[in-house]
C-alpha cells in the first residue's frame, strides 16, 4: 500500500472476452472428444500471461484470471479479468485501447489456441467490482504454500485454507466441511449420523474455532440417499447455510473438479482440520495442515491394508508407515490438490480409517469426482 501511495500507482481491472473455436476430433471409437474446460481455462490464462509479459505493458501487468468458460454452439466463450498497475494520471480509455490492441495483434499470431480475433473485447471495471470478481474465483489463496507434514501437522497460517469450515452443534466442533459456493458446503454423511436437524447446527469459518471469523446458521442438510450407517459407502452430504457470505481473502470457495478428472497415485495432496492430534484425543482450536500422498487402489486394496473394504467411491491417502493422517474431528473436511496455475481443487472428503496414523492403515476419503454429478444435482454447482 505504501508503495502504491508513494509512486501514485493504482491497481486497475479490465474485463476481457474472446471466443475459442474448439475443434471436435473424432476418435477411432467413433466418439467425439474435445478439450476439457479446465484445460482451456489453463491454456487461456497461460496465453494471456505470455501476451502481456512479452508486450509494451509488461511492467504494468500483474496477472489474469479466467472467471467463466461458457460452452457455445461453435466453441467456448472465455471471460477473463486482467489486473494491471498504472500511474493514477494515466487515462483509462487510452489504457483500454492499448490492452485491446495488444490482445488483438498477438491473438492473430498465436497458434496456442484457435481464437477468433474479431471476438476479442475489453472493458474497464471499477476497482471494487474487479476485486470482488477475482475473489469470487474458486481455489485461489493469498498465502504462499509452506507445509511440512494433521495428526502432528502444523498450525495453518491465517487465510491459508480459506474454504475450510467447522460444523458445530451447540457451539461444539463436530466435523470439518469445505466451502464450494457462497451458500453451500460439502462434508461427510456420517457427521449427521446422530442428528440431521439443520436447526441444531451452525457453521463457522476461519483458522480458529474460538473466536470464529464468521458464523452462519445451517438451513438444509442433504445426505446421500444411499448412505446407510454403519456402512461407509456414499459418505457424502451437502449443507446449505444462510445468510450467504461475501468472499474475502480469508473466506472463499475451493474449486470442484470435473467428473472426468483423474488424480494420479503418489501425487501430493493436502489435508486440513481441527481434529485430534492422536487417537482418542480432543479436537483442536487451531486449524492444522498436513501434506499427504495419494495411494493407489492396488496398494490400498491389499489384504494387509484395507482389502475389500475399499469401494469405488473411495480412495486412500497418507503414508503406509503411519505418521501423518486425519483423526477424530477431521471428518468431512477437505483433501485438496493444486494445479500448475496454483488453483486448488477438492478431491477428497475425510471419511474413515482404522485409528489415526497407524501403520498400513492410511486415511480413506470419499472420492469427489465419483459423486460430482450428484453434487450438481443437489446444488446446481
Amino acid at each position: 500500500l505504501l508503495f502504491l501511495c508513494i509512486t501514485g500507482q493504482k491497481i486497475e481491472y479490465y474485463h476481457g472476452t474472446f471466443k475459442i473455436s474448439v475443434l471436435r476430433v473424432n476418435t477411432n471409437s467413433g466418439q467425439s472428444s474435445t478439450y476439457q474446460l479446465k484445460d482451456l481455462r489453463e491454456m487461456s490464462e497461460n496465453l494471456v500471461d505470455e501476451i502481456f509479459i512479452d508486450s509494451a505493458l509488461n511492467k504494468h501487468y500483474i496477472k489474469n484470471q479466467v472467471v467463466r468458460m461458457t460452452p457455445e454452439e461453435d466453441g467456448v466463450k472465455a471471460d477473463i479479468i486482467m489486473v494491471f498497475q498504472f500511474p493514477s494520471t494515466e487515462q483509462r480509455a487510452l489504457i483500454k485501447k492499448k490492452i485491446l490492441s495488444i490482445l488483438n495483434q498477438k491473438i492473430r499470431n498465436t497458434r496456442a489456441l484457435p481464437i477468433n480475433a474479431s471476438s476479442v473485447q475489453v472493458n474497464a471495471m471499477s476497482s471494487s467490482t474487479g476485486k470482488l470478481t477475482v475473489q469470487a474465483c474458486c481455489g485461489k489463496r493469498v498465502v504462499p504454500l509452506i507445509v511440512n507434514r494433521i495428526m502432528s501437522g502444523d498450525i495453518a497460517a491465517k487465510a491459508a485454507w480459506p474454504w475450510q469450515a467447522s460444523l458445530q452443534r451447540n457451539n461444539i466442533h463436530q466435523c470439518g466441511a469445505t466451502l464450494i459456493s457462497n451458500t453451500w458446503l460439502i462434508t461427510a454423511a456420517h457427521c449427521f449420523m446422530n442428528n440431521a436437524n439443520p436447526h441444531q447446527w451452525t457453521v463457522s469459518f476461519g483458522t480458529t474455532i474460538n473466536p470464529p471469523l464468521m458464523k452462519r446458521n445451517v438451513r438444509r442438510i442433504i445426505i446421500h440417499e444411499r448412505y446407510r450407517s454403519p456402512a461407509r459407502e456414499y459418505d457424502i452430504a451437502v449443507v446449505q447455510f444462510s445468510p450467504r457470505i461475501t468472499f474475502t481473502d480469508d473466506i472463499r470457495r475451493v474449486c470442484l473438479p470435473e467428473a472426468s478428472a483423474v488424480f494420479q497415485p503418489n501425487s501430493t495432496a493436502y489435508i486440513t482440520g481441527f481434529g485430534a492430534l492422536f487417537y482418542g484425543g480432543e479436537s483442536q482450536n487451531n486449524l492444522r495442515e498436513a501434506k499427504l500422498k495419494i495411494i493407489s487402489d492396488d496398494v490400498c486394496k491389499q489384504p494387509h491394508v484395507y482389502g475389500h473394504d475399499i469401494k469405488s467411491g473411495m480412495f486412500c491417502a497418507g503414508y503406509l508407515e503411519g505418521i501423518y493422517d486425519a483423526c477424530r474431528g477431521d471428518s468431512g473436511g477437505p483433501l485438496v490438490v493444486k494445479d500448475l496455475k496454483d488453483t486448488w481443487y477438492l478431491i477428497g472428503i475425510v471419511s474413515w480409517g482404522d485409528n489415526c496414523g497407524q501403520k498400513n492403515k492410511p486415511g480413506v476419503y470419499t472420492k469427489v469426482v465419483y459423486y460430482r454429478n450428484w453434487i450438481t444435482s443437489k446444488t446446481g454447482l
